[in-house]
């Protein structure tokens, strides 16, 4: 495999969705590889192909959502190895749409390697079908969280599973906050407080879409007249704008917040968050995003990879979104800002482990990818800084 062109790597996930999280994920995984195996030639399998070309033009973009099997079948035929993943794609009645296309690749002998992949809520029969006989071929399977691991093991899947982290936690915040807040007419001067929301849908179920919305104003008005802040409603999907200003028309003084609109590249949105001095939020990457630029965060569980992070950065560990939890969640938020300080180091040590394990995931691709793929003899592949010798890993060793 691989040629005098470069080794392909078929990248399947959910890219082009206009999701912050999904495309900072990306841009993780893809510079770590590319920057390790220059050789390394990238298709990405995108929900929005233009899109996805708009923001990645240096590699090929494939849409596949409403392609034939046909027509899929003629670019997955040329790929050395297929990536699954780096995200939370299977879930109930999603799941079964990527591993159609995994299987696609399998019966053109192409290797699949599922890298940082997020499962869960997985239950239904079918999906769980399509998890056992397709994942049960894979080359290597590696999970970003403990939940993930357990999903995939409670839908049958009896293989090795390798628990590492989210690709994203290998960003790293820059300077550009400042003009971006500038830019969306957020006060200058004051204490900024930045909070995250989301719809209910199929990732999550148990959201009471009103009674949320009611439960996180009353967290922005504790915000705004108990520590004199200012809120920041930071999107990381299209429909949080809209979830956003139902929190804040619920709000005591809404003129007290600002529900950013221009952001939304991985690294704007990244470089905003390091400006502010809490972070209270339900989406996954915004709390990484969060403890990647030491602000202190307090998560809004609506799923099992929220509570699970949570634990992983030492942050309090809220069980659910739920009306009834105000006086608790409130509580919360009170301790994070008088133990601020004291947290920060904590969650410092822990992220920094995190960030070791996610390049870990890298480090077993590109030990994998050299089995398949070695790399063009006029010199050795660029080792990533932090990256020591490695060996090569046989499937049973990962």
């Amino acid at each position: 495999m691989g040629g005098s062109d470069g080794v392909r790597v078929g990248v399947l996930g959910s890219y082009g969705g206009r999701n912050v999280g999904d495309e900072a994920i990306l841009t993780a995984m893809l510079d770590r590889v590319q920057g390790a195996r220059p050789d390394t030639r990238i298709v990405v399998f995108s929900r929005d192909p233009d899109y996805s070309r708009g923001v990645r033009p240096d590699v090929e973009v494939v849409g596949w959502e409403g392609a034939s099997r046909e027509r899929t079948s003629e670019h997955m035929r040329g790929l050395d190895v297929l990536i699954l993943g780096g995200g939370g794609i299977l879930y109930d009645t999603e799941a079964r749409r990527y591993l159609r296309l995994v299987r696609t690749a399998q019966c053109h002998r192409v290797p699949v390697f599922t890298y940082a992949v997020g499962a869960g809520p997985l239950t239904d029969e079918v999906d769980c079908d399509w998890v056992r006989s397709t994942l049960t071929d894979a080359a290597v399977v590696t999970v970003r969280d403990e939940e993930s691991q357990l999903v995939l093991e409670e839908a049958g899947l009896e293989r090795p599973i390798t628990v590492t982290a989210d690709p994203a936690l290998l960003l790293r915040p820059g300077d550009s906050g400042e003009e971006l807040l500038r830019a969306e007419a957020v006060p200058r001067g004051v204490r900024l407080v930045g909070m995250s929301v989301r719809e209910p849908g199929r990732a999550a179920t148990d959201l009471d879409e009103h009674g949320y919305h009611q439960l996180l104003a009353h967290v922005g008005d504790f915000l705004v007249n108990r520590l004199d802040a200012h809120v920041v409603f930071v999107p990381m999907e299209r429909d949080d704008i809209r979830h956003a200003h139902a929190v804040a028309s619920h709000m005591t003084d809404p003129s007290a917040c600002t529900v950013l609109r221009g952001a939304s590249r991985p690294q704007q949105v990244l470089d905003i968050v390091k400006q502010l001095d809490l972070a209270i939020g339900m989406r996954l990457h915004f709390l990484i995003f969060a403890a990647l630029a030491g602000v202190p965060l307090l998560p809004l569980p609506y799923a099992g990879k929220v509570f699970d992070f949570a634990q992983q950065v030492g942050a309090p560990a809220l069980r659910g979104v739920a009306r009834e939890n105000v006086g608790l969640l409130l509580a919360e938020v009170d301790r994070l800002w008088d133990e601020r300080s004291a947290r920060q180091a904590e969650t410092a040590a822990r992220t920094a482990a995190l960030r070791t394990r996610a390049d870990r995931t890298a480090e077993h691709f590109l030990a994998y990818l050299e089995t398949i793929a070695p790399p063009p003899v006029s010199g050795p592949p660029a080792k990533h800084p932090s990256a020591g010798p490695r060996p090569l890993l046989a499937r049973e060793d990962l």
